[in-house]
């Protein structure tokens, strides 16, 4: 067996999940960091306004970013079963419809955000004195989806295989490349916002380019050849079946994001710096637990792939006692010293904006478990195969978060803002905890009958 790959169906659950799920989170942190580094260096040497300029549009980067990285995971997912059922014939044919699809959604949905940019910052209620600065940052987002898209893709396929290292590896690269791109474009050359746009963009190319060398020199396994290239309608349909339902779901939750943000940007430029700083730092930590699930993708897809039903539901136990014990970590972490991580973001005048910031982060943390238990079973769920079943945690969490902003937001004002993540992912758990115990028993029942 190469010994790039790894195989998730033999040995222990924990040591597997956590073998892979390790470099995951820890490029992912990475990743999250140049994001922070990014915004640090828009607050506090441009300013405020640039900040909620660079944070206006979170939501909708959430919305459209989702939908496309939430695809190429889904893309994945048969990869992984071909590969845990060792079919690696139809492995193959995967990764070669696979990139057909995603090729024509990164077309597309690149000209359609690039043309409604405008609209798009109007209807989040963007603030009328950081709008310039807000479309400018968008815009270059969005160019970048093409690279976003193919850096999610090949590295999805890599992981796929059980490597979650060179991602890993090709994430610190990229950052550093980055975190150089943002120093030379904002503080050397002046760019302001569009600096930090251009930078990001850049360094997500340089990413995609790694990931695919990478595959042609080290993973020819996945490289299609002859009659695994042709277009199968058959393989299109169950890769569209696994990655749309997934990218819908991510959007679906962006729905209600945008709800949120909306809210919050009616009011005002404080509240909007706010909530950016806030998120900035909140995704650092919460990439831990969407990264354990992305694990627990990978490993549910290898096991239903090889047919043993028994080491999903010791993987998800132990992932969640992996969880458990992050959650104690971030307590730890978050509580004492919420304040001084939002002084990275702005200078000690804008007090306001520490303490709103802070708030929202300790706020959140207390539901850190609650998000955990989201992750694990939704991901657990698109690993077996059953992507449209956790769309629906999807429509939960934004049903939840409209909730919070028709309701809640104009009665508490910023702390009802803080209250919008926590309640959509009790709301999320509600639906996934129950539809997770009765897919496993079904799925049970089923291979029983076989």
């Amino acid at each position: 067996m190469n010994t790039n790959v790894n195989d998730m169906t033999v040995g222990s659950p924990a040591r597997g999940i956590l073998r892979f799920a390790l470099p995951l989170v820890l490029g992912y942190i990475l990743q999250q960091m140049y994001q922070v580094i990014d915004a640090a260096i828009v607050g506090r040497w441009i300013g405020v306004n640039a900040l909620a300029a660079v944070g206006a549009s979170s939501s909708i980067n959430f919305l459209v970013m989702g939908f496309c990285n939430g695809s190429c995971a889904g893309f994945a997912i048969p990869v992984a079963q071909a590969f845990g059922a060792k079919d690696y014939h139809k492995m193959r044919s995967y990764v070669a419809n696979a990139v057909r699809i995603a090729v024509a959604f990164a077309v597309v949905i690149t000209l359609l955000t690039c043309m409604f940019c405008t609209k798009i910052l109007g209807l989040v209620n963007t603030p009328a004195d950081i709008f310039h600065e807000a479309w400018t940052f968008l815009f270059l987002q969005f160019l970048a989806i093409p690279f976003t898209m193919g850096y999610n893709l090949l590295s999805g396929f890599i992981r796929a295989l059980g490597n979650s290292k060179q991602p890993f590896y090709f994430l610190i690269i990229a950052s550093l490349v980055n975190i150089a791109l943002d120093v030379l474009l904002i503080l050397v050359m002046g760019m302001g916002v569009a600096g930090a746009g251009v930078a990001t963009l850049l360094s997500q190319a340089f990413a995609t380019l790694l990931c695919w060398l990478y595959i042609r020199g080290k993973m020819r396994l996945l490289i299609p050849t002859g009659e695994e290239r042709r277009y199968d309608n058959k393989r299109v349909s169950i890769l569209l079946n696994n990655g749309v339902p997934m990218g819908l779901q991510f959007s679906i939750t962006g729905i209600g994001i945008i709800m949120l943000q909306s809210a919050n940007n009616a009011l005002g430029t404080v509240c909007v710096a706010s909530f950016t700083a806030a998120m900035r730092i909140k995704y650092l930590f919460t990439c831990v637990f969407e990264n354990i699930g992305v694990a627990m993708a990978t490993y549910c897809g290898q096991n239903i792939g090889a047919r043993k039903l028994d080491r999903i539901r010791r993987g998800v136990k132990d992932a969640i006692a992996i969880m458990l014990v992050y959650f104690v970590l971030t307590v730890i972490i978050i509580y004492p010293f919420a304040d001084e991580m939002m002084m990275l973001f702005v200078k000690s005048g804008e007090q306001e904006v520490i303490d709103n910031a802070a708030m929202f982060m300790r706020i959140a943390n207390y539901f850190y478990p609650a998000l955990g238990l989201l992750t694990i079973f939704r991901y657990s769920i698109q690993g077996l195969g059953y992507s449209n079943l956790s769309m629906m945690s999807g429509v939960m969490e934004m049903i939840a978060r409209c909730g919070v902003s028709l309701w809640l937001v104009p009665a508490l004002a910023f702390k009802g803002v803080c209250l919008g993540d926590p309640v959509a992912w009790v709301f999320a758990d509600l639906f996934l905890l129950p539809a997770f115990l009765w897919l496993y028993h079904h799925i049970k029942k089923t291979k029983a009958t076989d």
